[in-house]
C-alpha cells in the first residue's frame, strides 16, 4: 500500500473512531454502571476473561439492585464479545465499553461497543466502572500525531531524537572533544585557535552523522526537524550544511535551548511549540489554498454535496475535501415514479417527509446513511484521494461554513 493510501486509510480509520467516541461520550448511567476496558495487544485473553469473571463476582456486593444488575449484564455482554478472539487481541490491542444507558422515561437501553485496532497502542490494561464511559484515552490517540527530528547541541555535546505526538523519544548522544577557550602553556595562539575550529568541525560532523543516520530512513515520514542550542552553537551548525542536503529542508526552525542533554530535548519541544503547531495543518492549510485558487481562477473545483457527488462519479475528482467537524446525512429518496433525490441534513434531525421535485409525489426513503461515508464510497471506487481538512484555521472553518463542509479539487473541468 503507498503512503499516500495508508495516510487516507488512517484518516478514516480515525474519523470511524471519532465518530464512535462521540457517541459514547454522549451516553450516561443512572449510576456507576458504564463498564470501560482498556485491552493492551499483549494481555492474553483468558486474563482479561478471568477478571471480568471476578469483577462480575465483586459486584454481587453493589448494594443497589438496578446498579447490581446493570454492571453485571454489561460485564457478561463484555465476556461474550470477548469470545471472539483468539489468545490475544488485535495490533494495538482493543477498547470494549458496555452498560445500561439512560434512554429517557426512566427507561434504559443496553449498548455493547468494540474499538479494535485503535491508532496507537493501548498502553496499559485499564479496568474503568463510572456514570460515564472513559473515552479521554482514546480522544489522545485521535490527536495529530506527527514525526519530528529534534537535535541539541552545544560545543560539549549533542543529543538526537525523535518526537512522536506528544513523546520525546531521546536516541543519540555525543560528547565533544573541543578545548576550552583557555589554551594550555607552550602553544600558540593562532595553533591553539586552529586545533579548536577542527575540534569543533568534527564535532558538528559527528552530530550530523547521528542526525543523518536517524533521520534520513525516514526522510519521507518526517514533519520537520527542529534544531536547539546557545547562540551561535546552532546558527554554525545550520549554516554549515553539516546535515543531509534533505534533512536540511526539513529543517522547521532553530531555537534558544540552555540545556543540551536528555531534557534539553524536551526543552526543545516546548521552545518550537509554535512551529510544530502550524506544522500540524500545513497540508490542510495547502490544500484550501490550492481549492480556492482554483475557485477563483477556473473551473478546478467544486463544492457542496450535490456538485461534488456528481464530480465523483464522473471521476474528475483528484482530492474530495471534508471538514473534519461534518456531522450530516444524507437521505435517500425514491418517488413511484422512479426519481431519486438526496436530501442532507444534521445528523441529529429526524428524516423529514419528501414530495420529489420533478413530479411532486411523495417519496419514498429509500436509505439514509452517513454523508461522508456515502461519498468515499464514491471516492475509493474513482480513485480519488480523501482528505479531512481541520477548522483550526480561517479557510477550514470556511469550508465548513461557507460550502456546506464538502469540497474538491479536479483533476479537469466539467462545468458540474
Amino acid at each position: 500500500m503507498s503512503s499516500d493510501a495508508q495516510e487516507a486509510n488512517a484518516d478514516r480509520r480515525k474519523y470511524e473512531f471519532r465518530k464512535v467516541i462521540e457517541e459514547l461520550k454522549d451516553f450516561e448511567g443512572s449510576g456507576t454502571q458504564l463498564v470501560t476496558i482498556y485491552i493492551p495487544e499483549d494481555r492474553q485473553i483468558s486474563d482479561v476473561v478471568a477478571h471480568v469473571t471476578q469483577e462480575h463476582s465483586e459486584a454481587s456486593n453493589i448494594k443497589s439492585k438496578q446498579t447490581r444488575t446493570a454492571v453485571q449484564d454489561a460485564l457478561t455482554s463484555i465476556k461474550d464479545r470477548l469470545r471472539y478472539y483468539d489468545t490475544f487481541p488485535p495490533e494495538n490491542g482493543i477498547v470494549v465499553f458496555s452498560g445500561a444507558i439512560d434512554a429517557g422515561g426512566g427507561q434504559t437501553d443496553m449498548v455493547t461497543r468494540t474499538l479494535e485496532s485503535p491508532p496507537q497502542p493501548v498502553e496499559s490494561f485499564r479496568y474503568h466502572c463510572d456514570s460515564e464511559f472513559l473515552t479521554e484515552p482514546l480522544e489522545h490517540m485521535l490527536e495529530d500525531t506527527g514525526l519530528f527530528g529534534l537535535i541539541v547541541l552545544d560545543r560539549r555535546e549533542a543529543n538526537v531524537g525523535w518526537l512522536k505526538g506528544k513523546r520525546v523519544e531521546p536516541v543519540k548522544s555525543a560528547s565533544s572533544l573541543v578545548p576550552g577557550k583557555q589554551r594550555k602553556g607552550g602553544q600558540s595562539a593562532q595553533r591553539f585557535a586552529r586545533l579548536r575550529l577542527e575540534a569543533i568541525d568534527n564535532f558538528y560532523q559527528e552530530v550530523a552523522g547521528m542526525a543523518n543516520d536517524l533521520f534520513v530512513d525516514k526522510r519521507h515520514e518526517l514533519d520537520g526537524i527542529l534544531v536547539g542550542g546557545p547562540s551561535p552553537t546552532k546558527d554554525e551548525f545550520l549554516d554549515g550544511d553539516y546535515l543531509h542536503h534533505e534533512l536540511q529542508d526539513k529543517v522547521l526552525g532553530k531555537f534558544d535551548v540552555a540545556y543540551t542533554d536528555e531534557s534539553g530535548l524536551k526543552d526543545l519541544v516546548d521552545a518550537g511549540q509554535e512551529a510544530l503547531a502550524d506544522q500540524e495543518i500545513v497540508q490542510d492549510k495547502n490544500d484550501m489554498e490550492e481549492f480556492f485558487e482554483k475557485l477563483n481562477t477556473g473551473q478546478e473545483a467544486t463544492y457542496g454535496f450535490e456538485q461534488t457527488r456528481r464530480n465523483l462519479i464522473m471521476g474528475s475528482v483528484d482530492r474530495l475535501l471534508i471538514s473534519e467537524d461534518l456531522r450530516s446525512d444524507v437521505v435517500v429518496y425514491e418517488c413511484p415514479n422512479g426519481h431519486e433525490e438526496y436530501e442532507v441534513l444534521d445528523a441529529r434531525h429526524s428524516t423529514p417527509d419528501h414530495e420529489c421535485s420533478e413530479c411532486g409525489e411523495p417519496a419514498d426513503v429509500e436509505e439514509r446513511e452517513d454523508v461522508i461515508e456515502h461519498l468515499m464510497a464514491i471516492a475509493e471506487q474513482r480513485g480519488t484521494e480523501t482528505r479531512f481538512i481541520s477548522t483550526d484555521f480561517e479557510k477550514g472553518e470556511q469550508l465548513l461554513d461557507a460550502f456546506g463542509g464538502i469540497a474538491g479539487i479536479l483533476r479537469y473541468s466539467t462545468g458540474v
